[in-house]
């Protein structure tokens, strides 16, 4: 169950923004706390009794205690605002909570025993879905988390909230079954058999890259059958290049 907060507050009579204001020139932190249909009650808080819960992650799954003028009310936030500049906490609701009440809470949920999933052994890659799940809470009781056994889950297989017991009085607060996690192949043997099929491709049948250079031609190579003839001008062939034909006969000796 989580610990249940205490925290001082005073009943502050301007309501708005100017006097919310005047509260934080105060060093005060200005809340409302409102609900079971009761009226609101605007109140202040000091900044070092409020900052150390707000800062623990969990403070918006947190039954609170609120002292007002000798009067407890329990209550759980609802709402908490920061200054954007400084993040310093600007305000924050409550909603007060009746006897016999539920509420909608968002609770963390946890993974253990990893090492006795036979699927997680082989290779398998655990993929969280979810890792917070609403749940309708009593006022009294709210759990600090939601624990997965992983014991025995095997690859290709999930686990959902309809698989976990919860607590007593403690049901979900939507209506399709979560998905909390799914195990999935071996990502070991799928890039093992990308592998082995790059290896069997032969060679010759592999692309040369995109940009690659053409290789220069050998030197002194002969031009190739039915090539143009070179322009007028142009540089004499290399040497140890076949002689062209002459364009006439040589004369005869007499």
């Amino acid at each position: 169950m989580s610990k249940i907060v205490k925290i001082n507050a005073t009943v502050r009579g301007g309501a708005g923004k100017g006097a919310a204001r005047a509260v934080r020139r105060e060093g005060l932190v200005p809340g409302v706390v409102y609900g079971d249909k009761q009226e609101p009650q605007i109140i202040s808080m000091t900044y070092k009794d409020i900052e150390p819960h707000a800062q623990t992650g969990r403070f918006m799954s947190t039954l609170v205690d609120v002292e007002i003028g000798g009067k407890t009310v329990r209550a759980i936030p609802r709402d908490i605002q920061f200054e954007p500049v400084k993040d310093r906490i600007t305000h924050v609701d409550f909603l007060r909570l009746g006897k016999d009440s539920k509420i909608a809470v968002n609770i963390p949920v946890h993974f253990k025993n990893h090492e006795a999933s036979p699927g997680i052994k082989a290779g398998g890659v655990l993929n969280i879905v979810s890792h917070s799940v609403s749940l309708y809470c009593p006022a009294d009781f709210i759990p600090d988390e939601i624990i997965v056994d992983l014991t025995g889950m095997a690859v290709m297989s999930s686990i959902h909230l309809s698989d976990i017991k919860l607590p007593d009085r403690v049901t979900s607060a939507v209506r399709d079954d979560v998905t909390l996690c799914a195990l999935s192949a071996q990502a070991k043997e799928e890039v093992a058999a990308e592998g082995a099929v790059s290896a069997d491709v032969p060679a010759t049948s592999q692309k040369a890259p995109a940009d690659a250079k053409a290789a220069p031609a050998a030197k002194g190579a002969a031009p190739a059958k039915g090539a143009a003839a070179p322009a007028k001008g142009a540089a004499a062939p290399a040497k140890g290049a076949p002689a062209a034909k002459a364009a006439a006969p040589a004369a005869k000796k007499k």
